[in-house]
């Protein structure tokens, strides 16, 4: 398990700009410096990602191919079975993964939703895996439920600054967010929280996203970027790509804010060169989602990361 995170300062958002405006060469060797100071150098943690339930979620996310009011080809499932998940599990654990992470379409969580989601926490953590659920806002009580089955982190993500998110999300709301972010804290579960960049927002909006992540109290152990993936039928079909030192930029802000935390390369790693993978990794990036599927969209095969690695001299945790 990680060393906890603390806040020891409070980052304003024009503090996370001057990060991102820094000369690139000056913004990777502070990067670097933070990321051998309170890491192992050359060490990257592999999770696993599977859907146990896919499509047909209410929300209006703008980015979510499983929204059900958006017409994208994706194919709907109803929530897998405990032997599906452990078998998942179990060829994840052969492949090198250390953490599985099990995520499901959903608003939040009914109660008989909840106890079928701990049964495969309980087996998936007894294979020694480290365990990783999203599943939408949770209610009440059921953080604690997922902690006493065993679950090590909770993923629930903010997706963008305050100021832009309510031009990709208005079924939610930003405080809906934190108020689940609060219940999994005081569960004693860890927080796994990042965003999602190159879905038209500003520079300025992605120093916002990073500097309400630093600000959380404690920040959150394990910090997904994602790169934007875009999925025809989804209303950020079609928005500008953005810049890839744009996005390598992201990285070393969200490393040098967040220090102890593990900054994850997330969606979006297929569609980037080896060498923008480099430089992520170069700017503090130490874990990665591991096998050839997230979510819905596509990932790099395993054997093609392990050869990445290996070319990089980066080795897993």
């Amino acid at each position: 398990m990680p060393v906890a995170a603390s806040s020891t300062s409070r980052w304003d958002v024009e503090e996370v700009e001057d990060l991102l405006d820094l000369p690139f060469g000056d913004l990777m060797y502070r990067a670097q410096e933070t990321h051998r100071q309170y890491h192992e150098a050359n060490a990257v943690q592999l999770s696993t990602l599977i859907s146990v339930k896919t499509g047909g979620c209410p929300e209006d996310c703008g980015y979510c191919p499983q929204a059900a009011r958006y017409h994208t080809g994706v194919e709907g499932h109803g929530l897998l079975s405990l032997e599906e998940v452990v078998e998942s599990a179990c060829a994840a654990k052969a492949r090198g993964a250390t953490r599985f992470c099990m995520g499901a379409a959903w608003r939040g969580p009914k109660q008989r939703d909840l106890e079928q989601m701990t049964r495969m926490v309980r087996a998936v953590k007894g294979l020694g895996l480290e365990t990783c659920a999203t599943l939408g806002m949770l209610k009440a009580g059921q953080a604690e439920q997922l902690k006493e089955a065993g679950l090590d982190y909770y993923n629930h993500n903010l997706d963008t600054s305050p100021e832009y998110y309510g031009e990709v999300i208005t079924t939610r709301g930003y405080e809906d967010r934190l108020a689940t972010l609060e219940k999994v804290r005081g569960a004693g579960i860890n927080v796994c929280c990042g965003g999602i960049v190159g879905m038209g927002e500003s520079r300025s909006a992605r120093a916002g996203l990073i500097a309400q992540l630093a600000n959380l109290d404690p920040y959150p152990e394990s910090v997904p970027i994602n790169h934007l993936v875009q999925v025809e039928g989804t209303p950020l079909h079609g928005t500008a790509e953005l810049d890839p030192l744009e996005f390598v930029r992201t990285v070393a802000a969200a490393r040098i804010t967040m220090p102890r935390a593990l900054v994850r390369l997330s969606a979006g790693r297929r569609e980037m060169s080896e060498a923008v993978q480099a430089l992520c990794f170069l700017a503090g990036a130490n874990s990665i989602f591991y096998g050839d599927k997230l979510l819905t969209t596509e990932n790099p095969e395993a054997a093609q990361d392990r050869a990445l690695l290996d070319k990089l001299g980066l080795r897993p945790m």
